[in-house]
């Protein structure tokens, strides 16, 4: 007997979280759920997982249209047909019963309540927020240029620093470079790293560095620095992997090195497309660096969570405009760059 065993797994999990889920919405609309200390009973989750798992791989073994030939052909041929059919309808409903449990359960997580946002208390709170973001106090622009101006440098130092060192981990990156066993170990090491950095937020970074070399425009420069290098090196990385081998290969034949051959068989092909990336960046660690600067990365994000933690609406209101105008012009003049480059 033939079993798919990929698709056997991916149905089995499925039917594990259809489970669950039917466990927690029952005992959530009847009452009946434990405290969230004691949610978590181990053992009953290992109990529980394993039955879940078990009776999952077993009803999906059934429902294995391999599965059901080799038995049907023992046992009901003739019937064959009827089984493979209601077995594709039974799974293309457990797909949709789990869409459907996971739209009320992720309703139900985040507490979604249309009562609360139009509350009337909690709606006079938004009208007087955006009455004062919508008649700015620009007496406090100079101010607010100022701050910008060290957003915009904190943006392009980050990027400036981070873009080398992209490259350069580029191709250390890229699978079609690194095919020795030992480089390939260093790919495996060094993409690892990576992912890891890139999926820790800026923001946390920010954080991590304000602690380390204190609060002010530095740490939000080395931040976002970080996750640039790391996000730079992933796309820098595909797009070395999906030149042409025709030009490497030539380079090759003429019997150059590995430096040779990325110099003249790979860096031409990736110019424009890294060009293009690297403008895309900056424009984004200009946005990101508004975001930083409220856990203490400077530039106009410290400003405006001043302001803000005052309530002075108004203020933030200049803030707002500034940010936008900024971020326009500059999504603007990126994007006549990246056409003009092509």
């Amino acid at each position: 007997m033939q079993i798919n065993f990929k698709r056997s797994l991916i149905n089995t999990v499925l039917f594990a979280y259809t489970l669950a889920a039917v466990y927690f919405l029952t005992g959530y609309f009847m009452g009946t759920l434990p405290s969230k200390e004691h949610f978590l009973d181990i053992d009953k989750i290992k109990v529980g997982s394993l039955l879940f798992l078990v009776m999952g791989f077993v009803l999906d073994c059934g429902s294995n249209w391999s599965s059901l030939k080799t038995i049907g052909d023992q046992l009901f041929s003739k019937k064959i047909e009827f089984v493979k059919t209601a077995s594709n309808v039974f799974w293309k409903l457990h797909i949709y019963l789990v869409l459907i449990l996971t739209i009320i359960a992720s309703i139900i997580v985040v507490e979604f309540s249309f009562m609360d946002l139009f509350d009337e208390y909690g709606f006079q709170g938004a009208v007087r927020l955006f009455k004062g973001i919508f008649s700015p106090n620009f007496e406090i622009l100079p101010r607010a240029l100022h701050a910008i101006v060290e957003t915009i440098y904190i943006a392009f130092l980050a990027t400036f620093i981070a873009v080398p060192i992209a490259f350069f981990f580029s191709f250390v990156g890229a699978k079609n470079v690194m095919t020795h066993p030992v480089a390939f170990a260093v790919y495996m090491t060094l993409r690892t790293f990576l992912n890891i950095v890139r999926s820790v937020e800026p923001l946390i970074w920010a954080i991590i560095f304000s602690v380390w070399v204190g609060i002010g425009p530095f740490a939000g420069m080395l931040a976002l620095m970080l996750h640039s290098v790391a996000s730079l090196t992933k796309q820098y990385s595909e797009i070395v992997e999906c030149i042409d081998d025709g030009p490497v290969e030539g380079v090759k034949a003429t019997g150059a090195g590995i430096l040779q051959t990325i110099a003249f068989g790979i860096v031409p092909q990736i110019v424009l497309p890294y060009i293009s990336f690297t403008i895309y960046r900056w424009d984004i660690n200009v946005r990101m660096a508004t975001v930083i600067g409220l856990v203490g990365g400077g530039g106009i994000g410290t400003m405006l969570i001043q302001y803000q933690g005052q309530a002075m609406w108004r203020e933030v209101g200049c803030i707002v405009v500034v940010i936008a105008v900024v971020v326009w012009v500059l999504d603007t003049g990126s994007a006549y760059i990246r056409e003009a480059i092509k």
